[in-house]
């Protein structure tokens, strides 16, 4: 297979690694464990553990693979590289929500980015949208020979550790920012509605950048939540996951949903909007889904009162089991093959 060259803008290499805890950082450690020794694309060169850290004028386009997870410069990237003569090996991984790109030069660079360069995305839904833009957006003989594949993130299942129930409730916001599309203040709404009948713990884990907002701080001061950094390891993460009663999901939107499967396989009840975003992570009839802020407190009062009884109605629409239903739809291995077998077809060696 042909060597790897990740391109991800803010990426930050401290000690040898890549530094981080949000999903783009690890996405990109999770994409150095499948391709080894996988160079970075930075603004200077540098050595660090295992990998080199190579301007883009550096990066040699007759024997690299680019995957760009910035999509939309993908055509810059490959100007910079055919200028040497050679014809660029690039593709994109688009692992975000395609709604973020609300202005039309945006989603016209995002479809003709997709378009022109073999495309890989993070669930089908992500795929879905990826293909409906670059149709609606680009010219009939370019849309019609688009290449687009896709594949679950997935979680690593061998992180995942035993159930130790708290002794007081405990409900996660089940993010790292507070940003609008999450609707933190609906979370927040609901919970201290759900407070006021019922004792629970809220705990909510934050980037720095989000961690000393006038929300978080205001959090902060009631004496049944705990609002801190992300936790320092991924051990340490499931740790807190083993011992998290149930979330509640407000956002709009999501691509995928990471953090959502990552809490539920560790046996945390999740509370759903009921969206076509969360209906592609749950099998049919999942109970647990709301329409409003009225609905979302009755079941995450249930979640939390009752959360032996709620588990018992996810097995029951998942075939006997709904972690297992969930580990065999959401195993990262499974993305990973997948992955690597688009970088081989599209990329041919010799």
């Amino acid at each position: 297979m042909h060597p790897i060259a990740i391109v991800h803008d803010g990426l930050t290499v401290v000690d040898g690694r890549v530094a981080g805890h949000d999903a783009g950082a690890t996405l990109v450690r999770r994409l150095q464990r499948l391709f080894p020794g996988s160079a970075l694309v930075g603004s200077r060169a540098q050595r660090a553990d295992g990998f080199d850290v190579v301007p883009l004028e550096l990066v040699d386009p007759r024997g690299t693979v680019v995957v760009n997870m910035d999509v939309v410069s993908s055509p810059m990237v490959w100007r910079t590289l055919a200028a040497s003569g050679a014809e660029p090996r690039i593709m994109n991984f688009v692992w975000w929500n395609t709604s973020q790109f609300t202005r039309p030069v945006e989603r016209a660079s995002l479809a003709l980015s997709c378009a022109l360069f073999p495309t890989f995305a993070n669930s089908q839904r992500t795929a879905t949208e990826v293909r409906e833009i670059v149709f609606a957006l680009t010219v009939p003989q370019l849309a019609e020979r688009a290449r687009i594949e896709w594949s679950n993130l997935g979680i690593r299942l061998d992180h995942v550790q035993p159930r130790e129930e708290p002794a007081v409730p405990v409900v996660l916001y089940p993010a790292i920012r507070l940003s609008e599309r999450k609707q933190p203040q609906l979370f927040l709404d609901v919970v201290e509605r759900v407070r006021r009948r019922t004792p629970i713990r809220v705990e909510m884990r934050l980037e720095e950048s989000h961690l000393i907002s006038e929300r978080a701080i205001r959090l902060s001061r009631k004496d049944w939540a705990w609002v801190g950094p992300l936790t320092a390891t991924r051990e340490d993460y499931y740790y807190r996951l083993a011992r998290t009663t149930a979330f509640l999901a407000t956002a709009r939107d999501e691509s995928y949903g990471l953090e959502y499967v990552e809490a539920m396989v560790a046996g945390a009840v999740g509370v759903f909007p009921d969206r076509p975003w969360a209906r592609a992570l749950l099998p049919d009839g999942y109970p647990l889904l709301y329409v409003d802020a009225a609905e979302a407190e009755e079941h995450l009062l249930r979640a939390v009162t009752d959360p032996a009884g709620c588990r018992r109605e996810l097995d029951a629409v998942a075939g006997g089991d709904f972690v297992a239903w969930l580990r065999g739809r959401h195993d990262d291995t499974q993305f990973e093959d997948r992955f690597a077998t688009a970088v081989r077809r599209w990329f041919p060696d010799g």
